[in-house]
């Protein structure tokens, strides 16, 4: 007699159309609140530490974007280095990611940038540093709603090499390669830790896996950086992220990101 299978693996329509979209979600939303529709610019950014927005906001650089349709989040734009970026923070963990990626995209998002801060697997370098994510262990449910079993997410391999080449020789230290993707993160046991640190993965965050099979499902372009900032707290003076809480350094790898995108296709405008 075969086992049953667990309710996140049973029952999945992967090909079958939703029937609650996110373009029905924020035509509800600007009904109840009198919105026009607007577009987000062309590049958006996860900030699921919020850091970025934080320090953007109490510089005067960012300013609250009034069309943002969303019901849980507020979006900011600014301008940086002639690139106009829509950041959406405190967007943690992989269901609440996927829930506003959807609904950037259809509001004419045109490449999703996720910089999420992470906990040190590989003993690399010191933190802080970051990874370019090329893949997520999918320990983590939203990825099964997506497409079907398997142990990775993967991001897209020409959109990983654009940015490796970018990166190659940044100012900033990024380094390339796999995560752990979980959604329970005071249950990093040593027994998981082990386990996931002797299959190579560098560092353990909460998001990628569940972007980038929302990513490969929906045909859309999501790359995910990972913000190396702590050791899990298994050292005292943990959690130094570097300059204005590691915003700096954040920002200027999500513009090399965004130019790199650009330039990949040839130019498109940033804007909205």
């Amino acid at each position: 007699m075969s086992a049953k299978l667990p309710p996140i693996l049973a029952g999945k329509q992967h090909t079958a159309a939703a029937a609650f979209t996110p373009e029905n979600l924020l035509r509800e939303a600007r009904r109840q609140k009198g919105l026009a529709a607007g577009a987000v610019p062309r590049v958006c950014v996860l900030d699921p530490d919020g850091d970025m927005v934080r320090q953007l906001r109490a510089a005067g650089r960012a300013h609250k974007d009034a069309a943002w349709a969303c019901y849980h989040t507020e979006l900011y734009r600014l301008s940086e280095a002639g690139i106009e970026l829509g950041i959406v923070g405190c967007a943690v963990g992989a269901p609440f990611a996927v829930l506003i990626a959807e609904q950037l995209f259809a509001s004419g998002c045109g490449l999703l940038i996720s910089m999420t801060s992470a906990g040190r697997l590989a003993e690399q370098r010191p933190p802080p540093y970051f990874i370019l994510i090329d893949r997520a262990l999918r320990d983590e449910g939203t990825s099964y709603h997506y497409l079907p079993p398997a142990d990775f997410s993967s991001a897209d391999a020409g959109l990983v090499e654009t940015m490796a080449a970018a990166l190659a020789t940044f100012r900033i230290p990024v380094e390339r390669g796999a995560t752990w993707t979980t959604d329970a993160p005071f249950r990093e046991t040593p027994e998981a830790i082990a386990a996931m640190t002797a299959q190579g993965l560098l560092a353990v965050e909460m998001e990628a896996a569940a972007l980038y099979a929302f990513a490969e499902a929906r045909g859309k372009p999501v790359v995910c950086f990972a913000h190396v900032t702590n050791q899990m707290a298994l050292i005292e003076g943990d959690f130094e992220k570097g300059e204005a809480d590691g915003s700096v350094d954040a920002l200027a790898v999500v513009v090399a990101a965004a130019r790199a995108w650009g330039d990949r296709n040839e130019g498109p405008r940033l804007g909205p």
